[in-house]
């Protein structure tokens, strides 16, 4: 049996239910609390349950399902690290599915499944963590932001050229279109990604680097998905990717032009659905990001070549910037070379 951990808050209007949850999820929670009367829900809240079981409807004759929205609403609005979990009769599978696009975390049926009833409950504990462990991340990072000079312009230089990628940066930071940065190497693409975040709404959250050259195939989808534990031989824990911990700011995939077809089409159905899944896990979860993403390579040829999916180019290149070498902006060299001292 597993070790005791967690809170979890019950509420449902049928007092046999509630006393079934409670005996039945004893044994893996250090702390039950249930509750019938979904007005006293604020109250309870304040003691930061891991999750919350929520019957959708309580008022007798009605299974609109609006009670259980509106209550899912205002603990999120109290919580926002809240794992709500609704408790649906059959008929409220759609509208449950609806409830998960809003926000809860999943559902269970009263049709009593006790291996559904524990696998899903357990998932929303673990997502609650993570949940958690991100939004620390993210406060750290807005910290350590706060001590930066926000004024600092990272990106140098009075030539035409980079004077070009400079009025480029003003005018695309504001927006959230991807970016696709090209550049020989050296040429400081990544200090661009970072000027345009620093410029953007999203510059108090976090940035996050990913240099696709050095992840290995087989770790792909773990460092940028996530994982949870027991997922694989070494995942001792549950782990955020790279996508989950930048979800919220700005995630700078560098070197994109040496992911691997199979890898590119991973990459792109996230890019699409704005969702990953752990490896190892079945939940769904949303991520809301910046993408900038750079190569040395081109990226064009490489379509005619078949080695780079079009689609992908297309949902990165909504915007692309040219990071001109030093070569070609040499009247640039000695006011660079005063920064560096």
């Amino acid at each position: 049996m597993e070790n005791k951990q967690g809170s979890i808050l019950i509420i449902d209007d049928n007092e046999e239910l509630l006393l079934a949850l409670k005996v039945f999820l004893a044994p893996h929670f250090l702390k039950i609390v249930t509750e019938k009367n979904p007005n006293l829900i604020p109250a309870l809240i304040k003691d930061n349950f891991d999750i919350i079981l929520l019957d959708m409807n309580f008022s007798a004759g009605i299974n609109s399902g609006n009670e259980g929205f509106f209550w899912m609403n205002e603990i999120l609005k109290i919580d926002p690290l809240a794992c709500i979990v609704f408790i649906t009769a059959y008929s409220d599978v759609e509208m449950a599915v609806k409830a998960i696009k809003e926000g809860a975390a999943d559902f269970i049926q009263k049709s009593w499944d006790e291996k559904k009833i524990l696998s899903t409950v357990l998932s929303a504990y673990k997502l609650r963590k993570s949940k958690q462990e991100i939004h620390h991340l993210k406060s750290k990072q807005k910290h350590l932001n706060e001590n930066i000079q926000q004024q600092h312009h990272f990106v140098h230089g009075s030539s035409p050229s980079i004077l070009k990628v400079i009025e480029t940066i003003k005018k695309v930071s504001a927006t959230d279109a991807n970016i696709l940065l090209l550049g020989e190497n050296g040429t400081g693409k990544e200090v661009v990604a970072r000027e345009i975040h620093q410029h953007s709404a999203r510059k108090n959250e976090i940035f996050v680097k990913v240099d696709l050259g050095s992840v290995s195939e087989s770790l792909f989808e773990s460092e940028l998905f996530g994982h949870v534990k027991g997922a694989f031989t070494d995942a001792k824990e549950d782990r955020a990717g790279r996508f989950e911990i930048a979800s919220g700011g700005t995630l700078f995939l560098d070197e994109i032009g040496n992911l691997p077809l199979h890898l590119q089409s991973k990459l792109l159905t996230v890019l699409q659905n704005r969702e990953i899944t752990r490896v190892g896990s079945s939940v769904t979860i949303p991520i809301d990001i910046r993408l900038i993403c750079a190569t040395n390579k081109d990226l064009y040829h490489m379509v005619e070549e078949h080695s780079f999916r079009e689609d992908l180019l297309y949902r990165i290149n909504t915007i692309q910037i040219e990071v001109p070498p030093l070569r070609e902006r040499t009247e640039d060299i000695e006011n660079l070379s005063e920064i560096q001292k």
